[in-house]
């Protein structure tokens, strides 16, 4: 017990002090950065068509994720025989959440994008808790200067619709964003199913701008290390995964929820793949609506794979 530092300080209990991501120290000051992860909330889901409530997405994972601050020693994985997040070796920090001005997209998203910026020019990997999926663009816009980067996405949907109704910016447009970008060589989408917010037109434009698109049923068919050999290796990647991939009996706190879905070790296994395939350069998750699940099963499970593929990010590199 003692090599755990839990004979010493305080015990810090889940349910005891201020609410972090982890309970990660809180920096409310952006301009002196100084960290290996910084946590962003953006609690936006103006972008939504149907159920909304994913702003209180943030609130309700950082919650959740309190259940998995190891404080004194950090993770230990028997299976794998390694301890994640060791404590003193990473630099982890929470900054709040971007501003968010209700009815203003615009104003919205550049708040979201100036804190992703924020945190690139401190050299740290952003971690962005949504919010709709719309938040995905001023997430990507945030890169336009560092490089290329392949995008690979987790979604029950494709998220490929150009404009419909004048819409460019919600929760459907990220990934047509995304693909129009020049420093963005690809994209590979995973768990695609069902009845989609996208038109048939919308998968043979993806295709052609680079989309490589895969079903939950074709991953399982493949299995994680012949849909890895599909994402080129090398890369530097950005990671977008939205909650609503898994199965609603284990997410149901979501705007979109689509049968099918995957388990939490298929898509804790793929992104452990990736990690070791090339560098994850930003991720966010994206979704939750915690108020359309009681049990909290869904924030649990945002902020379980959320710390265990940290975890992994920063053991690989």
């Amino acid at each position: 017990m003692a090599d755990h530092g839990y004979e010493s300080g305080r015990l810090d209990l889940p349910f005891v002090g201020i609410c972090t991501f982890g309970k990660w120290p809180y920096q409310a000051d952006w301009s002196g950065l100084d960290a290996d992860v910084v946590v962003l909330g953006a609690p936006f889901d103006f972008g939504t068509q149907w159920r909304a409530g994913a702003r209180q997405g943030p609130r309700g994972i950082r919650e959740a994720s309190t259940l998995f601050a190891f404080g004194h020693a950090g993770a230990y994985d028997h299976e794998d025989d390694i301890t994640y997040l060791p404590e003193g070796k990473f630099k982890l920090v929470d900054i709040g959440d971007a501003d968010i001005v209700h009815t203003d997209t615009v104003k919205s998203h550049a708040n979201i994008e100036a804190g992703v910026r924020t945190i690139l020019q401190a050299a740290a990997l952003p971690v962005v808790l949504g919010g709709d999926h719309s938040i995905n663009i001023p997430c990507i816009n945030a890169f336009d200067d560092r490089g290329e980067i392949h995008l690979v996405q987790i979604d029950a949907h494709l998220d490929f619709v150009d404009e419909r109704h004048g819409v460019r910016y919600g929760h459907g447009n990220p990934m047509r964003r995304a693909a129009e970008k020049p420093y963005i060589t690809g994209l590979t989408q995973i768990g695609i199913r069902n009845v989609s917010s996208t038109a048939r037109e919308g998968y043979e434009d993806a295709r052609k701008m680079g989309s490589d698109i895969l079903s939950v049923r074709q991953f399982r068919k493949l299995g994680v290390d012949g849909v890895l050999a599909r994402i080129p290796a090398g890369r530097r990647y950005y990671v977008t995964l939205d909650i609503d991939a898994f199965d609603p009996s284990i997410a149901p706190g979501t705007g979109t929820p689509s049968h099918g879905g995957f388990v939490y070790y298929e898509v804790l296994e793929l992104l452990d793949g990736l990690a070791k395939r090339g560098p994850i350069v930003g991720l966010d998750l994206v979704e939750v609506a915690p108020d359309h699940d009681p049990t909290g099963s869904t924030t649990t499970l945002a902020a379980q794979i959320l710390m265990n593929v940290i975890g992994r990010i920063l053991h690989h590199r």
